[in-house]
């Protein structure tokens, strides 16, 4: 359904029923449960106590008012953590910043790591201070202090007021250690109101194994089973720093909606994860992993990571930005608040609790106070960077399986969508068009003339795109592997020795994209004279770069593997593709001559925050199955509103054989992803648009000229985005923040500015969809018929 304003899409209902091959699930066993992750478990726990005490339970943490300044638009101090056995307190140095966009940054670190005053286990090698360089890949501007903050500290509570009219303040609380950020009179955001704050300090390792003749080491308080290793999946996390974990509760009064943090296959507005109707057993995860047929309607972790979340309810929008590449985990909880205490649970509002906890790193917090949409998004982008805007080409269809198997079988593909009048505007490539699964390389049998094949694709005004994995093949006379060992420019292992891994080549190394002369030397291997048989109309796919290491732990690396600085990869694993992202971005900006620069493309599997300003990305390894349809519009939308525009999900699905109504429902639905690109195992049978056959073949390209026509509509859209941070594909309650009955629908959605409201088609054997029209002061015009819809609330139309 697509409706114009201030959907039926194509010609007809099809009526056939989804025919699917028994496709596998999900491997669990290969992925922790917050069980199975020990400072999960442990944080857990800790709310578990916090909760069972009740009134009783006292937050350990207080700012020491001594040590409080403010000055120059920040406060700094020093928050103390109370110790069991009354030894002296830990010191955490704490700094709020009040930027000039209104957005405040609250840090917290811990001292005697912070000075390198600690020891580490096993004769590691790995970096002592916390992980506090997260910002130098996410962060790209925004962060200018507003000079003119003021203060007033009285009786245990010191309050900064800030923002562009001064109508925001934080009150920080000394004890114990809280904060309430306020807008106007209302509170918005309060940090550690539950007193779940926790930060596992650095502490000596006491060997409590009795020996004859002495005394027994006291018991501990805690249980320390995970602190000093952990072993899954067969691989033993040597763990040299023991447990450092940071974990914080973020409250929203009056909010009964949270979204955001994806990627995750489920709907927009999040779940609870602890209690309630519907509430999922795990928190949300945020683990960067290749989770190829992943499930629906699951907390568990995907490929990327945007710890950004959105608090909303009638006419205000809060959020929260999690600066933390480890990985984390969040639970929430929503409770009813009753403002009167005789109602017996009738009327008040909902808050929703939040739970965030990371296995290392800072704790490094952004609050945005709102109270629009855009006030959340626009700052976030000017601190992480704008979707890139891409070049038009980028905008249109792109064909892709794995594989295409000869430079010929690509010519043929190219012909036959002209020969059927579709338009498309590139064509990929797989990991078969190289020598051996050797990147830079060209299997000379099956693809002898790459340059030819080029060639035809660009006088047909097309454009080829090519992937190239984090894996460098581990074999002899190999330029790119051997020059890599030799600049020592790899990921290493524990003991700072190079990483061995297993991935599609069999045994490869891993770039270490962290390391400023590795980016140097990637940048060299894409010049025209290195990367032979490759033209200026080709672009890159980064594919595996979460990293996937098929014999690693949860399919990636270790976490004590070592990358450039001796920083552990526990502390930079969910930035990690980013690095790889931005490496290729430069590589390919760096190979024209500077004077005819062109705008990359670069599409990418693994992201974080900041990954938007380098290209796009795809949810991975969908099925072909109507509950992957469906999905993909709540989980694009998620991205949407987390800064990352440019999204698309493999039309068709990658995994199994789609009917042809689900294939024909699936481009319809494709033809309004932000990116659009039909993908397929190499397994699955051959399902180029032509070959679906009358009546589908003609529905397919209906959708595709369709997309064509509104690309001055998607390239205005991308611009906006590229300049605001505005979603290309906005939510409903985005565009009507106070209209409540809009606030969980994830199944429609407004191109940009344009008033197009569309409602694909998700399900099997559909005569009608429900539509919803947020208002009676507008009309809607079906976009074919011109047919007007006045009526506000769901209303019945055809699908076409």
């Amino acid at each position: 359904m697509l409706l114009c304003s201030p959907g039926p899409l194509l010609a007809f209902l099809l009526s056939l029923s989804a025919i699917l091959e028994p496709i596998a699930a999900v491997k669990h066993e290969n992925f922790k449960t917050c069980d199975q992750s020990g400072f999960c478990k442990r944080n857990r726990a800790y709310a578990d106590k916090a909760t069972t005490s009740g009134s009783s339970w006292a937050s350990p943490y207080t700012l020491d008012p001594k040590t409080i300044s403010v000055r120059k638009g920040q406060l700094t101090g020093v928050v103390l953590k109370a110790l069991e056995d009354g030894a002296t307190p830990i010191r955490l140095p704490l700094t709020i910043s009040f930027l000039e966009s209104g957005v405040a940054r609250v840090t917290v670190d811990e001292e005697k790591r912070q000075k390198g005053d600690i020891e580490l286990r096993h004769g590691s090698q790995a970096r002592k201070e916390r992980y506090n360089r997260a910002q130098d890949w996410t962060i790209v501007g925004g962060l200018a202090l507003n000079q003119a903050v003021s203060s007033d500290t009285q009786q245990g509570t010191t309050i900064v007021t800030y923002g562009s009219d001064k109508s925001f303040k934080a009150v920080v609380k000394h004890a114990p250690f809280s904060i309430d950020f306020i807008r106007g009179e209302d509170t918005q955001v309060q940090f550690n109101a539950k007193g779940l704050l926790n930060m596992e300090h650095w502490r000596p390792k006491v060997d409590r194994e009795q020996k004859e003749g002495e005394a027994a080491a006291p018991k501990p308080s805690e249980d320390e089973g995970t602190w000093w290793d952990e072993s899954f999946g067969g691989n033993t996390d040597s763990k040299p720093r023991g447990p450092e974990s940071i974990g914080l509760d973020i409250t929203f009064p009056g909010c009964d909606h949270v979204y955001g943090i994806p990627e995750h296959a489920g709907q927009l507005t999040l779940k609870e994860t602890r209690g309630g109707s519907g509430a999922y057993e795990q928190p949300y995860r945020l683990y960067n992993s290749d989770v190829f047929e992943y499930e629906m309607d699951s907390p568990m972790t995907l490929y990327g990571a945007i710890p950004l979340m959105q608090a909303h309810r009638k006419d205000s929008t809060v959020g929260v930005f999690w600066l933390n590449a480890a990985e984390t985990w969040i639970d929430i909880v929503k409770s009813k608040r009753s403002s009167n205490p005789l109602s017996l649970g009738t009327g008040g509002t909902t808050d929703t609790q939040t739970h965030w906890f990371s296995e290392s790193g800072l704790l490094d917090v952004f609050v945005f106070l709102g109270p629009t949409p855009k006030d959340i998004i626009q700052p976030y982008n000017e601190l992480t960077g704008y979707t890139q805007l891409p070049q038009q080409f980028a905008l249109g269809y792109h064909q892709c399986r794995w594989n295409y198997v000869t430079d010929e079988d690509v010519r043929d593909v190219d012909r036959k969508f002209d020969k059927h009048k579709i338009p498309y505007d590139v064509i990929w490539l797989d990991i078969e068009y190289t020598e051996g699964k050797k990147y830079f390389t060209w299997d000379k049998d099956n693809f002898p003339n790459p340059l030819g094949m080029q060639k035809q694709l660009d006088d047909h005004g097309r454009k080829l795109v090519v992937i190239i994995d984090p894996h460098i093949k581990n074999e002899g006379n190999y330029p790119v592997v051997d020059a890599m060992k030799a600049q020592n420019l790899a990921v290493n292992n524990k003991d700072n020795n190079i990483f061995e891994g297993w991935c599609w080549p069999g045994s490869s190394y891993w770039v270490d994209a962290f390391d400023p002369s590795a980016l140097k030397w990637w940048k060299s291997l894409f010049t025209y004279s290195a990367f032979q048989g490759v033209a200026s109309n080709a672009f890159i796919w980064n594919d595996m770069n979460e990293p996937s290491v098929f014999n690693g732990p949860e399919t990636t690396m270790p976490k004590d593997n070592l990358h450039f600085g001796n920083w552990e990869h526990r502390d930079v694993h969910n930035v990690n593709g980013l690095t790889f992202v931005n490496a290729t971005y430069e590589a390919l900006l760096s190979r024209d001559d500077p004077k005819h620069l062109r705008r990359p493309f670069v599409l990418t599997r693994s992201f974080f925050a900041g990954s938007q300003r380098m290209g796009a990305m795809w949810t991975g390894d969908n099925l072909a199955a109507w509950e992957h349809l469906e999905a993909s519009i709540p989980m694009l939308l998620n991205q949407a509103i987390s800064g990352f525009s440019f999204a698309g999900a493999d039309v068709g699905g990658f995994f199994g054989n789609p009917s042809k109504e689900l294939l024909t429902r699936w481009y319809q639905a494709g033809a309004f992803y932000p990116f659009f690109r039909g993908h397929a195992h190499i397994d699955s049978r051959r399902r180029e648009p032509y070959l679906a056959g009358t009546p589908y073949t003609e529905s397919i390209t209906q959708a595709l000229r369709l997309r064509y026509s509104l690309l001055p509509a998607w390239y205005t859209a991308f611009h906006t985005a590229s300049t605001t941070g505005e979603p290309v594909i906005r939510p409903m309650w985005y565009v009507h923040p106070s209209v409540e009955a809009g606030f969980a629908l994830d199944d429609q959605f407004y191109v940009g500015d344009t008033g197009l409201l569309v409602k694909p088609v998700t399900k099997d054997n559909v005569e009608s969809v429900d539509l919803y029209l947020p208002s009676t002061n507008e009309i809607y015009y079906d976009y074919f018929t011109y047919e007007p819809y006045t009526a506000k609330g769901f209303t019945a139309t055809p699908p076409s």
